[in-house]
């Protein structure tokens, strides 16, 4: 099932799923249902056929890498994001929408879709997560960062939108339907990322 005959068949109000392998999954619900989405989990591939766009949560990018395999997940999500469905990825996120990660687990595979080096665990370990206001897409939010990512290069089609120190990294990035943060949006009880994400759908 395509993007627009989703959304002709469907209402105004899209339906996001979360994907339910890993990491901050009720977290990740709440939040677009905050942003005026109905959301669900998704853990199969007819799961996945239902909804309008994706968010793939914080975890362990390899951890998460392998349980798509495992349930069957990762080519249906490289074809429906291939086919044109958004998707938005927070930080092990952002590395399964990756086309090419650096640090990586020998054979590590991701999704893709956007066109990003990501270096893994970047920001260091658990214990060096920290917290940081930064602008994104030209808002002020507070962004928190754990065993994070980084953008080390993008493409020429892909938009920057937040940098945080040290060293003027890129955190947040868009490529038209595709979405990535190195922070996690959905541990603040702010819901302007994806009230963002959601738009996005709208205007697709």
């Amino acid at each position: 099932m395509s993007w627009t005959r989703t959304r002709t068949e469907g209402s105004a109000v899209p339906t996001i799923g979360v994907l339910a392998l890993q990491g901050d999954v009720r977290e990740h619900v709440r939040m677009l249902q905050e942003a005026g989405a109905r959301a669900t989990a998704v853990r199969r591939p007819a799961e996945l056929e239902a909804v309008d766009g994706l968010v793939i949560p914080g975890g362990e990018s390899t951890t998460m890498w392998k349980l798509a395999e495992t349930f069957d997940m990762l080519e249906p999500m490289r074809m429906r994001i291939k086919e044109g469905m958004p998707a938005y990825g927070s930080c092990a996120g952002m590395i399964m929408l990756a086309d090419r990660i650096e640090d990586g687990v020998p054979g590590q595979q991701t999704v893709g879709g956007i066109d990003m080096v990501v270096r893994r665990n970047a920001f260091g370990r658990q214990v060096d997560s920290f917290e940081e206001d930064l602008d994104f897409a030209g808002q002020r939010v507070h962004a928190v960062f754990i065993r994070a990512p980084w953008v080390e290069t993008v493409g020429a089609d892909v938009d920057v939108l937040g940098r945080c120190e040290p060293g003027d990294r890129i955190v947040a990035v868009r490529q038209g339907p595709l979405l990535a943060t190195s922070f996690h949006p959905e541990l603040t009880g702010d819901a302007r990322v994806h009230r963002y994400f959601v738009d996005m759908l709208r205007e697709l």
